[in-house]
């Protein structure tokens, strides 16, 4: 009866010690870099190539003369560039954004609330494209939203 009770003990601990060990590397992974539960550059790069795609097509953003005239200044493999370094460093990474502020680079744009909506529609169509997890587009979509009174200028 000792070596049973003796037994059930030791599992016990082990198996204590194995749920403790789990929970420690699923806090460990949650504590991850963004950028790292994203998939690094790699997996940035691969969402925002997407996505810029879908907004140098969309309808009713080149409705707007304005966005439609900065396509041209500004074409989609340069967009894809910027946008890919910018979330890069926004989300822990190491890389470093060197193109103009938001509010500089939006400014005469003209952009809408509704322009703005489009925007985080289509971002949303290639996250869930790529199967980015729920938690991380929610972190993503927090840190987008604090460019949005640098960019909507049109109410």
């Amino acid at each position: 009866m000792r070596a049973l009770i003796k037994a059930i003990a030791v599992i016990s601990l082990i198996t204590g010690t194995l749920v403790a060990a789990a929970a420690s590397g699923e806090q460990a992974a949650a504590k991850a870099p963004l950028y790292d539960r994203l998939g690094g550059l790699k997996g940035i790069a691969v969402v925002v190539d997407d996505f810029i795609d879908r907004l140098v097509v969309n309808k009713t953003l080149n409705q707007n003369p304005a966005i439609n005239a900065g396509r041209m200044a500004s074409p989609a493999p340069y967009l894809k560039f910027q946008v890919s370094q910018l979330v890069c460093e926004a989300t822990g990474g190491p890389c470093k954004y060197t193109g103009k502020g938001m509010k500089e680079s939006h400014a005469h744009l003209n952009i809408s609330e509704k322009e703005w909506g489009v925007m985080a529609d289509e971002f949303q169509k290639s996250l869930d494209k790529f199967k980015v997890p729920a938690a991380e587009q929610r972190e993503l979509f927090e840190i987008v939203g604090k460019t949005h009174p640098d960019i909507v200028t049109r109410k």
